[in-house]
């Protein structure tokens, strides 16, 4: 049988979760030795993943609150939906309509969708 083990680390934070709850504390042991650990017990906000627990003990994972908050940084809350908000034959140029009034916003609005899609 293969074991296949996934680890996430974002700068001092980690994750240590697994369909089997054998290997986590051999996981967590290794990891100590080498690092000073803390434990939070259970998770319930990770990088923009909101966790949910079944009945079961399995994870359920959202990112509503993450949208909502680009959302709001985008100043977009309460937009109308739309299919397709640009139609798929308009030709993109660099002249013809004026520059974008924020460019550090339209970038962290950009990085937050690129983020919520990987995620």
């Amino acid at each position: 049988m293969t074991i296949m083990r996934i680890y996430s680390i974002y700068v001092d934070d980690i994750i240590v979760t697994g369909s089997s709850n054998q290997y986590i504390p051999e996981v967590i042991t290794q990891l100590s030795s080498h690092f000073a650990l803390k434990d939070m017990e259970k998770l319930h906000y990770f990088l923009g993943l909101e966790v949910a627990y079944t009945t079961d003990g399995s994870l359920l994972l959202f990112q509503t609150k993450y949208v909502n908050d680009i959302l709001k940084k985008a100043n977009m809350v309460g937009c109308k939906l739309y299919a397709t908000p640009i139609p798929s034959s308009l030709r993109l140029s660099k002249t013809g309509s004026p520059p974008f009034n924020d460019p550090a916003l339209y970038c962290a609005v950009v990085g937050s969708l690129q983020y919520l899609t990987i995620t």
